[in-house]
């Protein structure tokens, strides 16, 4: 009989995760539908500006005459920390005022930068504006998922946050075949103007589509400053574990990414078509089936009522590690790739569950600021130091005369892999005992 109380208990938490007084602010109808179609849109082309660099890199660098260097500096660390640390900022604006009004000023500052570095004369100028863009980009995740808390009922949060996300892989995809092939026909700045008009439209439709956000009212968020807000949830057992879980999977995912094209055509002789083709394909494919089924999935794990929120994706990383360690070392091409499809899985698997479950632990208020959390987690440390990682291992293997250097340096990722899988499952009991006192 206790364990049914603390259940109906936890029920009843997050089925009204918004004060009373905005419990008519839900959306009802076919405006549900929409503004998860919108963040779904705003998702993807933060992608695609993110990305569109990558792809056009050659002409970019023909053109202004930049190094390998510049470029890793327009598109790495540097993005990646202004990405990270100013997401914190923008997601306590989320929090305390009107996502909605954060939203359409970052897709606005993103895509006017995205635009102006078409027209970028040097290094020094395209530089600026890629700043511009992160600063713009690092607020998109924070303040749509607190749109989400504020606009979407909590049974249809985890579904939400997946749509949201699936942005990414479809943004991927997108930039790199549009924008490669704008890139080749009409030239890289066209692309890049492109995009960020395109941008404007989207801001636009973000404006209309979710209606009036108003700040939550009554909550601890609105007078604690924020550092000691994020210092308080990150002493919380629960939401740190969850932290941990996520620096882990950007140590699995930063290499898993940045060297299996390199290792399918160094190792297992791929041309560099044939890799890209299969390894983008199927990247695209598990990301959105990862994401729609991992939010579908966290929304019942949500509803079962036992607190129990980050298991399943737990399991996965376990059998991702397994099956990406026989990757590294399959006699064959095509079994190398297969046995990549469930890291693939695992990565946009994870997402929903991770915010999702941070949205739980840090509470009303707090869910832009939570998401910002995660993101800072796995977006610095991993970014900078896996693929390093990697890159020494296969070195220091290549220098011995050892064979496959680079498939002995991406056993980081496995080992990483098991690493969140474990501080997930430790996350899964602390997360459940906190919701479950509440």
């Amino acid at each position: 009989m206790t364990e049914i109380a603390a259940r109906s208990t936890f029920l009843k938490r997050t089925s009204s995760a918004m004060p009373e007084n905005h419990g008519k602010q839900y959306a009802q109808g076919w405006r549900v539908a929409a503004i998860c179609t919108i963040l779904l849109l705003v998702s993807a082309f933060s992608q695609i500006d993110r990305i569109l660099p990558f792809i056009l890199a050659e002409s970019i660098k023909s053109d202004l005459g930049l190094s390998d260097t510049q470029m890793g500096l327009l598109t790495g660390l540097a993005f990646a920390v202004c990405y990270s640390l100013l997401s914190l900022p923008l997601a306590r604006a989320s929090d305390r005022g009107s996502p909605r009004f954060v939203l359409v000023s970052c897709i606005l500052l993103w895509s006017a930068m995205t635009a102006l570095g078409g027209f970028a004369a040097s290094f020094l100028l395209l530089a600026v504006t890629r700043f511009g863009v992160a600063f713009g980009e690092a607020g998109a995740v924070p303040a749509g998922h607190a749109l989400i808390a504020r606009k979407i009922r909590p049974e249809r949060r985890g579904l939400a946050i997946g749509l949201f996300a699936m942005g990414i892989p479809l943004g991927t995809m997108v930039g790199f075949a549009v924008g490669g092939a704008i890139g080749d026909t009409l030239g890289w700045r066209t692309a890049m103007i492109g995009a960020g008009a395109i941008g404007g439209l989207v801001a636009l439709l973000t404006f209309i589509v979710p209606g009036p956000t108003p700040a939550v009212i009554g909550t601890a968020a609105i007078s604690e400053p924020f550092l000691r807000s994020s210092r308080r949830l990150l002493a919380s057992p629960a939401f740190r574990w969850l932290f941990i879980a996520a620096i882990f999977v950007g140590f699995a995912s930063a290499p898993f990414y940045a060297f299996s094209a390199p290792f399918l055509i160094r190792t297992q002789g791929f041309s560099a078509s044939e890799a890209g083709l299969a390894f983008g394909l199927l990247q695209g494919l598990m990301g959105i089936v990862g994401t729609l089924v991992g939010g579908r999935w966290f929304d019942r794990a949500v509803s079962s009522g036992t607190g129990r929120v980050v298991g399943p994706p737990a399991i996965l990383f376990l059998v991702a590690s397994a099956t990406t360690s026989a990757a590294l070392f399959a006699p064959a091409g095509w079994l190398s790739i297969a046995l990549l499809v469930p890291g693939m899985l695992s990565f946009s698997f994870m997402l929903p569950w991770a915010f999702g479950a941070a949205h739980l632990v840090a509470g009303d208020g707090k869910q832009a600021q939570a998401s910002s959390l995660v993101m800072i987690g796995s977006g610095l440390l991993g970014p900078a130091l896996g693929p390093l990682f990697v890159g020494m291992i296969s070195d220091a293997v290549t220098a011995a005369q050892g064979p496959n250097g680079l498939g002995f340096g991406l056993l980081v990722v496995p080992i990483a892999s098991v690493l969140t899988a474990v501080a997930l499952l430790i996350a899964n009991r602390r997360i459940a005992a906190s919701l479950l006192r509440r």
